[in-house]
């Protein structure tokens, strides 16, 4: 039986550079499970994607300031990677407030790629089992966090993963963590 995440909000938390396929498609499988997603910037209208980093690929609409957006509003969130999207989030403080409230509030909050660089100037990564793109690890481990090579880790509600090539295990770990079903063991911390 599929997840049914019907009534849930979640949030896509993002800003220029985001990397289009991580943020298109965990909001297409939320959206699918019957989730209502909103993207969150840190300014209004729309945010510029990129593929691979470099190639402009169209643009997403904003549709929320994170300035104005409460932690009780939302069910999840979901940090997609890129490496200029998290780099601009991690020097706002709205950005950074957000994040450690949603962590620290026990909701379950996604990240994949470069992600979890956002994860880790919010404070929330110490102790903390996780994975991500092989060129920041070692900001992870400096962090405090024990970092793996493995496609998907879910530790408590932090779900990690590494690259656009784990998007379907990172995808599923989402929606049923979001649903309250494991589709893996999680991490013992």
């Amino acid at each position: 039986m599929a997840a049914d995440l019907h009534g849930r909000r979640v949030a896509i938390l993002a800003a220029d550079g985001v990397e289009r396929v991580e943020l298109e498609q965990p909001r297409e499988a939320l959206d699918r499970a019957g989730a209502r997603t909103e993207v969150l910037s840190v300014g209004e209208g729309e945010i510029q994607a990129r593929d691979n980093d470099l190639d402009p690929a169209g643009t997403f609409s904003v549709d929320g300031l994170v300035a104005e957006a409460s932690v009780a509003d939302y069910d999840a969130l979901v940090l997609p990677g890129g490496t200029v999207n998290p780099d601009k989030l991690r020097v706002d403080q709205d950005s950074v407030a957000f994040v450690r409230d949603f962590v620290e509030s026990g909701k379950p909050v996604a990240a994949i790629c470069h992600g979890p660089w956002t994860l880790i100037e919010a404070g929330v990564v110490t102790g903390r089992t996780l994975t991500s793109f092989p060129s920041i690890r070692t900001d992870l481990r400096n962090a405090g966090a024990d970092v793996v090579d493995q496609d998907v880790v879910v530790d408590k509600n932090l779900i990690t993963s590494r690259s656009p090539d784990d998007l379907s295990a990172f995808c599923d770990a989402i929606v049923s963590q979001i649903a309250g079903t494991s589709v893996q063991e999680e991490v013992s911390s």
